[in-house]
């Protein structure tokens, strides 16, 4: 057994560092650092920040492609869909750089982030580490996921940097230099094992009628776990990106200093890392359903603490680390347990599916951190939204139930 485990990490680390690459730059880096532009747009445009948010959320609906690209992935293989995605992303950070001040602009120059979503995503680097690990699935998705927390860790002093320097359209050019000239050149140097059509279920693997059991795409929808699923991530973004579009000013308004506030971006970053090592760790061990359930409990109980009006630098860290920890679960649990419940077959095409309901409850959560604010002047009522959408995240994670795979039929298209 511990021959097998590390012959899995012998054959899968390249693609584990590429997914870390891959995701790790994609459009959530974006989300992640946002509030680091808000200031500099809402001053030179005159928005406000619920403007800002709707319309970063109503771009969201670019996402809507995800199933149709996850297909296309599944079928033409994941090279040209993960270069034409961060070609595209670095695209869209230059015309983010370059706007005008026009709130529909910003709206499409978002849409064209979301179109980014499945190639800089587990929609196909997902698929590519789960069909490589079987014994330790978890760990190596929490590693190869956690790529995002450590460039939000990483990105926010060069970012800050640029923006000092260049004001925040600086910042932007950094990081469609990071995406376009950094990341893909690594990416694309680290999977170039994997066959440009990939049609088996390992990268060693190369024959093309081997057999993948699982769910077809139309089945898994009319299967009853596939809404649960879908419901308990769109929770879980609606609660933790909400809050990470809003983290400097929410800090500042809690009584802290603008550099203490974006140390808050580095706590939250931190707990996406240790959240997503340890929910994999977790879930090779113990049903995953229960692990997830109860680190989404953990979260709520840490934007539930966030209430607190003036807790003071070194507690905000602590409730922000806590609230962070189910963080970007459409990208860890999501591949894990689309995997787990529906099989490799179609794996591109339902992860796809799943994956415009998450963003949904992404765009709702920045809609409802900025307009709540707006409304009320303080973050108190998106706070206990959030809190409330995490209890029925994991209770949507607790009902899931497995059973076993349909039988393998046909060639393979993993």
């Amino acid at each position: 057994m511990e021959r097998e485990t590390r012959a899995e990490w012998r054959r899968g680390w390249p693609l584990v560092v590429a997914a870390m690459l891959g995701i790790g730059f994609g459009p959530g880096l974006f989300q992640n650092l946002s509030s680091l532009f808000l200031s500099g747009m809402t001053t030179e445009f005159g928005w406000s920040r619920g403007e800002v948010a709707t319309a970063a959320a109503i771009g969201l609906l670019g996402g809507l492609v995800a199933p149709f690209l996850g297909r296309l992935a599944d079928r033409i293989g994941i090279r040209p869909v993960i270069v034409g995605a961060m070609l595209l992303l670095g695209a869209t950070y230059v015309g983010l750089a370059r706007q005008g001040g026009m709130l529909i602009h910003y709206q499409m120059l978002v849409a064209m982030l979301a179109f980014a979503v499945p190639g800089t995503s587990s929609v196909v680097y997902g698929k590519l580490v789960a069909a490589c690990f079987v014994r330790r699935r978890g760990l190596a998705l929490g590693i190869a996921t956690s790529g995002l927390s450590v460039t939000t860790l990483a990105m926010p002093p060069l970012v800050g940097l640029a923006i000092d320097a260049q004001g925040w359209r600086g910042g932007l050019y950094v990081l469609a230099a990071s995406t376009v000239l950094i990341a893909l050149p690594l990416v694309l140097f680290l999977i170039r094992r994997v066959p440009a059509t990939p049609t088996a279920r390992t990268v060693d693997a190369v024959d093309a009628d081997t057999p993948v059991a699982g769910f077809t795409g139309p089945e898994a929808r009319r299967d009853p776990r596939f809404w649960l699923l879908a419901v308990g991530v769109a929770m879980v973004n609606l609660a933790s990106v909400g809050l990470v579009t809003q983290m400097v000013p929410f800090g500042t308004e809690r009584g802290l200093s603008v550099g203490q506030a974006t140390l808050l971006l580095t706590s939250y970053g931190v707990s996406q890392v240790v959240g997503r090592l340890s929910i994999g760790m977790l879930v090779d061990r113990m049903a995953p359903q229960g692990v997830a359930a109860g680190v989404a409990l953990l979260s709520a109980a840490g934007f539930a603490a966030l209430l607190i009006p003036e807790p003071g630098f070194v507690l905000a860290l602590a409730f922000v680390f806590a609230a962070g920890l189910m963080n970007g679960a459409d990208n860890d649990l999501l591949p894990f347990l689309t995997a787990r419940l529906f099989g490799l077959r179609a794996y591109g095409e339902i992860y796809g599916s799943i994956l415009p309901i998450a963003l949904a409850g992404t765009a709702a959560g920045i809609v409802a951190f900025g307009r709540l604010h707006d409304v009320y002047g303080r973050y108190d009522p998106a706070l206990i939204v959030a809190a409330v959408a995490l209890t029925v995240s994991g209770l949507c994670f607790f009902l899931l139930r497995e059973r076993p795979l349909p039988a393998a039929q046909g060639a393979a298209h993993p």
